[in-house]
């Protein structure tokens, strides 16, 4: 389900730069550069950080491989918008090593990594090491980079309804890649921004303390998984456990929640459910 702020609510600068970008280009911007260009204090400022080191960073992994492991990501959530993206950016960043409609074509070495972030993503409760358990260390840890942040990106694709329209697959996958998932600074600032110097805690202080409409209470309970009052319950636990299948956003505007509260609490429970990923990733591999 849209949220009519993600068309058309963004600041000024933010709204030059769609509408120059989207005539340069004769493409209208994809859904996901309009939500990260949304009051992007709320998360998309460590989010984009984390990006760009992550997907083309120092690395382990070709970035043709972070886009296989990317792609893989989606298909876990069932978020046919960023599949399709990252399949296409395996193709344009690989060399040849590396085929998205082949899996054969992985190295063990990936293959391994990748069928540890599945079990990472859909049960951190119980995540066994055991298929990464030669390879070494630091490479996990990319790869669990990598992880979260399409465990959030793929969640809100899903909650808010993205779809790839007619030039949007190849003029922005191409435009990622060249530029490296990076953004103008002046577009991301908003406000002041905290470095804990670890993008997970920044993620999360972000989430919590960037002034919203919802108080920190509430975003902390959808973040953690805590209780919250219906249909604010319900629907932050589809985000976390079954984004591919969230309907109660007209429920939730019907109850007197503004978009932007929406935004706030899906945004929390993205971000939660994919820390809580991570974090069990993490001691998995430490233990």
């Amino acid at each position: 389900m849209r949220l009519s702020i993600l068309d058309c609510g963004h600041r000024r600068r933010a709204k030059l730069f769609l509408a120059v970008t989207s005539k340069s280009s004769g493409v209208d911007s994809p859904d996901i550069v309009k939500l990260l260009l949304y009051r992007p204090g709320l998360f998309a400022r460590p989010l984009l950080h984390l990006t760009a080191e992550a997907m083309r960073g120092p690395s382990s992994w070709t970035a043709a491989e972070r886009e296989y492991l990317a792609m893989s990501t989606a298909k876990v959530h069932e978020c046919p918008f960023c599949a399709v993206t990252h399949a296409e950016l395996v193709r344009i960043a690989s060399s040849g090593e590396i085929d998205p409609d082949d899996p054969r074509s992985a190295r063990p070495e990936l293959e391994a990594v990748r069928a540890f972030l599945e079990n990472v993503s859909l049960n951190p409760g119980h995540v066994d090491p055991a298929p990464v358990a030669a390879l070494p260390r630091q490479a996990v840890l990319e790869a669990l980079r990598v992880n979260l942040v399409w465990n959030i990106v793929n969640r809100l694709a899903n909650a808010f309804g993205f779809v790839l329209r007619d030039g949007q697959l190849e003029t922005g996958t191409r435009s990622l890649h060249r530029f490296g998932y990076r953004f103008p600074g002046f577009l991301i600032a908003d406000g002041h921004y905290t470095d804990l110097g670890d993008p997970a805690r920044n993620l999360r202080h972000a989430v919590l303390e960037t002034p919203g409409e919802t108080d920190r209470a509430i975003r902390k309970a959808a973040l953690d998984g805590d209780e919250l009052p219906e249909p604010l319950r319900s629907y932050a636990a589809d985000v976390r456990d079954a984004s591919y299948q969230i309907s109660g956003i007209d429920e939730l505007k019907a109850a007197g929640y503004s978009e932007d509260a929406i935004f706030e609490v899906t945004a929390a429970a993205a971000v939660g459910a994919a820390l809580r990923s991570y974090d069990a990733g993490r001691r998995a591999i430490e233990n």
